[in-house]
């Protein structure tokens, strides 16, 4: 780093956090610069003496991304007192590594880990329509009623909103596959409940060009260069590689 550089794309070049989460970490005087508290904003150098909560931060490190089989009963958090088992602690790997997006604990399935901060920023905005697809189970008999409402859209009553229309296609008397461009919390489970349904299972099968593919739970593998390549091209918000994701079969 020969030029000055923004205090929080440092961070993420590091693998520290996403740009977001170093923001708030400057904001809250958890980062100084050269012995002083840092501050919104600022540029550094690679002269610079750089600490995270009284640590050393080393310099950037080799990205890395991998995909990983989320299992049920693991929580999606990197500090949680309450959480038995941790997402970021399963993975033992080089380099640090957190997720982008989440799965709620009872859910299992595909997750992307990586040092990278800002794809994991890119990963995170709505406004990108990424898709992503699950396959759901739920407690009763699916109709078309059910299909069709799921894809036009569900008023959820506790978030006061509208989902995003959706693509929905029924693969078993109980059974729906569904691929999402949008990710409120517990988003799936919200809408087959304001449907009178209850979901049992809930696996996430594709991230964008990612798929999880033969993967064990609590297994993972590093993204091809090809897959790593076609993955930071949608992010980047592409129309025209948007346009070429995987479709569901």
């Amino acid at each position: 780093m020969s030029e000055q550089i923004r205090l929080n794309k440092y961070l993420a070049s590091c693998g520290i956090c996403s740009r977001r989460d170093a923001d708030k970490l400057i904001e809250s005087g958890r980062v100084l610069v050269n012995g002083k508290t840092a501050c919104m904003g600022q540029l550094i150098l690679d002269t610079d003496v750089i600490k995270v909560n009284g640590k050393p931060v080393q310099g950037a490190q080799k990205k890395a991304v991998l995909a990983y089989y989320k299992p049920v009963g693991i929580t999606c958090s990197e500090r949680d007192p309450h959480a038995e088992k941790l997402i970021t602690d399963r993975i033992k790997y080089p380099v640090r590594l957190t997720y982008a997006g989440r799965l709620d604990k009872e859910s299992e399935g595909l997750m992307i880990m990586t040092n990278d901060g800002d794809l994991i920023d890119q990963m995170m905005r709505g406004a990108n329509l990424h898709e992503k697809e699950y396959v759901v189970k739920v407690n009763k008999e699916i109709t078309d009623d059910f299909i069709t409402a799921m894809e036009k859209g569900v008023f959820l009553k506790d978030l006061n909103v509208t989902t995003r229309p959706c693509r929905v296609s029924k693969e078993g008397k109980y059974t729906f596959h569904i691929i999402l461009t949008q990710g409120l919390n517990r988003q799936i489970r919200r809408m087959c409940k304001a449907l009178g349904y209850q979901v049992v299972k809930l696996k996430r099968i594709r991230i964008m060009n990612i798929e999880l593919g033969d993967l064990r739970p609590d297994g993972y593998r590093e993204l091809t260069a090809r897959e790593e390549l076609k993955l930071r091209e949608l992010c980047a918000g592409n129309n025209q590689n948007r346009s070429k994701q995987t479709k569901m079969k």
